[in-house]
């Protein structure tokens, strides 16, 4: 019923920046939270950041200053604009609904000169 895709990532300098997309179908990205978490090789999976229905945002202090997650309502979409890149941001980023615990099949990310 729920589906959750992201799509935006690829190879970047350090330096660089990325907006991921995720497209949510079966709910509305209007009145949910949403996160994006992110895997990194050999780690475990990390939160990154969270949008609410009320527009508040929270972010790890890992990107925090560098990343901006947002919504367009009308395209049913959540993004990850992603500043300043770093080597250490390499990972799969996976889109997430807390309600109900959906996750997306995740994007990755490859921060490489």
């Amino acid at each position: 019923q729920v589906q959750l895709v992201e799509s935006g990532g690829g190879l970047v300098q350090p330096g660089g920046s990325l907006r991921l997309s995720c497209a949510a179908s079966g709910s509305s990205v209007s009145s949910a939270v949403m996160s994006w978490y992110r895997q990194a090789p050999g780690k475990e999976r990390e939160y990154v950041a969270t949008i609410r229905a009320s527009g508040t945002t929270g972010y790890a202090a890992s990107v925090k200053g560098r990343f901006t997650i947002s919504r367009d309502n009308a395209k049913n979409t959540v993004y990850l604009q992603m500043n300043n890149l770093k080597a250490e941001d390499t990972a799969v980023y996976y889109c997430y609904l807390p309600n109900g615990n959906y996750w997306g099949k995740g994007t990755l990310v490859t921060v490489s000169s």
